[in-house]
C-alpha cells in the first residue's frame, strides 16, 4: 500500500524528522487559505499522486503570493500528470500539498528498503539527490551509499555517521544527521514499510537536514496492524481491477497483455507469466487466487480477469492441493455461465481430484481446451489469443 507525500512526512514528523511546514488543499480556495496560513514570500504548490517526476511533468511550481498559490492550483488539480512513473495513462490530481520554500544548499537522495538478498534492512543514500535513484545506479553506480542492518541491533549511530561522511556533509551538521537517519530508519521499521524514499533530503543554508520529498510504502500483509495506516489508503490512486480483487483477498495486478492467467501460487504465476511469453504471447494479469481458495472466491477471479477488455483468452493454470481442481472447475463453470463468456479458456490442471474436475469442465459444454502441461497450456493459450485479435 502507498500514500502521498504529505501523509508520509506526517508520519516522519512523529519519529522526529524535520519535514517543511504544509497543508494539504482540495482547492483553489483551500490553497489560498493554506499559503496565507504560512505566512511567507515563497511557497510550492506540489501535485499528490503516488509517482515521483512531478517536478518536470509540471506538478510543482513555486509560488510567490495566496492569490498565485492559488491560481496554480486551479490549473494543477484535475491536471492528468504524466511521469515515468505514472506510465502513458497518467493520473488525475485530486489534492496538492502547499508548502512552505526552502533555502535549499544541497540536495541529498535517502532510501530504505528490504533487501531480499540479505534478508535484511538496506539504507541507501547518494550525494546525487533530485535524480531518479535507478539512473544514479546505472551512470555512476558508486555514487550510492549502502548500510545493511541487522534486525536485531537497527540502525546504529557509527553507521549513520559513516553514511553522513560519504555525503560529505560538514562535520557541523554530522552530528544531527545521524538522529535524523536513525529516525528514518525506526519509522520505517514501526509502520511495516517495505520502501522509504526522501529524494530530496536537502541540507538548508542555515545547516539542517529536511526530508523535501518523502515517498512510502507498507506490506498490505502487515495492515492488520496498523488501522491507522490502512485509513490512508487513497483508492482513487490504484488500479479499479486491483481494488476489486482485493476485497476477495485476490492477489491481483493488472498488465498489458492479452492473455488472462488464473494461477494459485505466487511462483506458480510468475512461471506461468514466464511461459506464456516464451510462447509467443503477452500476460493481461499476475493473478494468485491463493492455495485455499473457495468456488465463490474463484468464480470474482474470473469476473475480475473478464472485466479487462484487453483480454483475448485465459489461461487457468493450478496445481489442485489446498485448492481442489473440482472446486475451481465448479466456480470457473459458474462464472462463465454468469458472465456469457465469449473469449476462449484453456485449463491445465493437476492434483486433487483433476479427473473430476476436468469432467465438470467438458459437461459444461462451454468454450474450454483442457491442456496437457504448462508448455501444451500456454502453446493453445497464445495461439487462441492471436486468433481472437
Amino acid at each position: 500500500m502507498k500514500i502521498h507525500e504529505y501523509q508520509a512526512k506526517a508520519i516522519l514528523a512523529r519519529y522526529g524528522v524535520t519535514t517543511p511546514r504544509g497543508e494539504v488543499a482540495f482547492s483553489k480556495e483551500e490553497a489560498r487559505d493554506a499559503a496565507q496560513r504560512l505566512k511567507l514570500h515563497i511557497v510550492v504548490v506540489k501535485a499528490q499522486i503516488h509517482a515521483g517526476g512531478r517536478g518536470k511533468a509540471g506538478g510543482v511550481k513555486l509560488a510567490r503570493s495566496a492569490d498565485e498559490a492559488a491560481d496554480i492550483a486551479s490549473h494543477i488539480l484535475g491536471m492528468n500528470l504524466v511521469t515515468p512513473q505514472t506510465g502513458p495513462g497518467g493520473r488525475f490530481v485530486k489534492r496538492l500539498l502547499i508548502e512552505e520554500g526552502l533555502d535549499i544548499k544541497r540536495e541529498l537522495y535517502l532510501g530504505l528498503l528490504v533487501d531480499r538478498a540479505s534478508n535484511k534492512v538496506v539504507f541507501m543514500a547518494s550525494a546525487a539527490g533530485g535524480m531518479e535513484i535507478e539512473e544514479v545506479a546505472k551512470v555512476n553506480p558508486d555514487a550510492i551509499l549502502r548500510a545493511t542492518i541487522h534486525p536485531a541491533v537497527g540502525l546504529q549511530a557509527y553507521q549513520a555517521r559513516k553514511i553522513a561522511f560519504g555525503l560529505g556533509l560538514p562535520m557541523e551538521v554530522v552530528s544531527h544527521a545521524a538522529p535524523f537517519l536513525q529516525a528514518l530508519y525506526r519509522a520505517f521499521i514501526d509502520t511495516d514499510a517495505t520502501m522509504l524514499e526522501i529524494n530530496p533530503c536537502v541540507l538548508t543554508g542555515d545547516g539542517k537536514l529536511v526530508a523535501l520529498d518523502a515517498k512510502m510504502a507498507f506490506d498490505d500483509n502487515a495492515m492488520f496492524r496498523h488501522k491507522e495506516l490502512r485509513e490512508l489508503r487513497d483508492l482513487d490512486e490504484e488500479d479499479p481491477l486491483e481494488v476489486e480483487a482485493s476485497k476477495y483477498g485476490l492477489n491481483y495486478i493488472k498488465l498489458d497483455g492479452s492473455v488472462a492467467c488464473m494461477v494459485n501460487g505466487a511462483g506458480l504465476a510468475m512461471a506461468t507469466m514466464d511461459i506464456v511469453k516464451y510462447a509467443g504471447g503477452s500476460p493481461a494479469n499476475f493473478l494468485d487466487v491463493g492455495g485455499g481458495a473457495s468456488a465463490d472466491q474463484v468464480k470474482n477471479a474470473f469476473r475480475i480477469l473478464m472485466t479487462d477488455p484487453g483480454v483475448r483468452a485465459v489461461f487457468i493454470n493450478i496445481f489442485g492441493g489446498i485448492l481442489r481442481c473440482d472446486v475451481l472447475a465448479t466456480g470457473v463453470v459458474a462464472a462463465a455461465k454468469d458472465l456469457q463468456l465469449k473469449v476462449p479458456v484453456v485449463v491445465r490442471m493437476e492434483g486433487t481430484n483433476v479427473e473430476l474436475g476436468q469432467q465438470i469442465l467438458r459437461e459444461s459444454k462451454l468454450n474450454f481446451t483442457i491442456a496437457n502441461g504448462m508448455k501444451d497450456g500456454a502453446q493453445k493459450v497464445v495461439a487462441l489469443a492471436r486468433d481472437a485479435a
